[in-house]
This record gives C-alpha cells, sequence and structure tokens, in this order.
C-alpha cells in the first residue's frame, strides 16, 4: 500500500477543495495529525481518481517502478488509436517499450529521454497533438508520478463520450490492483 500525508500533500499544493473533503473524512488534520501517513486506496475511494493520480507525487514510499508500470499501462490502452491512423510510425509504442524497461532496471535515463524525444517527433510529424503521442510521451518522461497523471488522463480523453467511463473504471481498479501490490504491500504480506 502507498501511502502520503497531508503534509506531503499541502507542501505539493494540494486542491483545496479535495484537502479539505480528505480532511473531513479523516476527522481532521489536527485530529489525524499532519505527519501521521494514511493510504493513497482512501484517497481513491474518497476524492476520486483524479486526485488520487495526483497523490501519486506524494507518497512516501519509493514506487517509481510501479507508477511508471501504471503509466504505460494506460499509455498503451490508446495506442490502437494512434496506430490506426498512422500505421507505419512504431515510435509512441517504442517509447512505452523503453519506458517498461527504465522501470524495470533494463533502460538507461538516456534511453528514457531519448524515447521521449521520438515520440514528440511523431507528435510533431503527424501534425497533430493526439491524446495517444501525449500519453506515449509521458509514458517515456522522466517523473513517473506525474506521467501516470497524464497518461491516465490521456487515456481517458482519447476514447468516445461512451467508453470514456469504461475508461476511467479500468484506470480506477488498476491503480487500486497497484496500490494493493506495491512492495510495501508484499513485505507486509510476507511476514
Amino acid at each position: 500500500m502507498l501511502h502520503t500525508t497531508f503534509a506531503r500533500a499541502r507542501e505539493a499544493h494540494a486542491c483545496i477543495s479535495s484537502y479539505r473533503k480528505f480532511a473531513r473524512f479523516k476527522g481532521g488534520v489536527a485530529r489525524w495529525g499532519k505527519d501521521t501517513p494514511f493510504p493513497l486506496s482512501e484517497v481513491l475511494e474518497v476524492c476520486g481518481l483524479d486526485d488520487a493520480l495526483w497523490a501519486l507525487q506524494t507518497v512516501i514510499e519509493p514506487a517509481d517502478k510501479e507508477i511508471r508500470l501504471f503509466a504505460c499501462d494506460c499509455a498503451e490502452r490508446v495506442l490502437p488509436i494512434f496506430e490506426k491512423e498512422y500505421p507505419n510510425d512504431k515510435r509512441p509504442r517504442q517509447a512505452i517499450g523503453v519506458s517498461r524497461k527504465f522501470a524495470l532496471g533494463q533502460a538507461t535515463l538516456k534511453d528514457l529521454k531519448a524515447a521521449e524525444a521520438a515520440v514528440w517527433a511523431a507528435k510533431a510529424a503527424s501534425g497533430i497533438a493526439t491524446w495517444a503521442t501525449r500519453a506515449a510521451a509521458r509514458a517515456a518522461s522522466g517523473a513517473a508520478a506525474e506521467t501516470a497523471t497524464w497518461a491516465a488522463r490521456a487515456a481517458a480523453e482519447t476514447a468516445t463520450w461512451s467508453a470514456r467511463a469504461a475508461e476511467r473504471e479500468w484506470q480506477k481498479a488498476k491503480l487500486m490492483e497497484m496500490l494493493n501490490t506495491s512492495p510495501v504491500q508484499e513485505l507486509i504480506r510476507g511476514h
């Protein structure tokens, strides 16, 4: 399980209304404690997907690998849209692949930056800023938590109006799965 604190959320400039809503849920910041950890799964349930994705940047535990892999999963879901329009341009798919390898320790930061540059070039070459290229570029960017937020947003925006709710539900379930299988949770389960 990944955790954050009210202090970390405040330092990262949390949305005031969501911060207050979650503080009410916890019985107040003073009562809960500004530095007392709480699980992001509660943020997801109380404040919703967007706030939980945003809160990934404030987690206490090291979780870049899991967060980056989540971003890759989100970005991959929109690749078929881009590839239907540009079947010969594999740069977005390759960028997501490099990002996965980076998360697993099989690619360097230099490789990641090159993949990000390539996918932004794909966007420029297509002449349009598709959500699919944005998702792929974000999946290949440096900051995993910001990456997850943008890749998920891009995937949801790419979906048709009728499919958007289903995409958001998939993202919520996938995020909850990630939160419940983080390395810290695995250590706890092992004891």
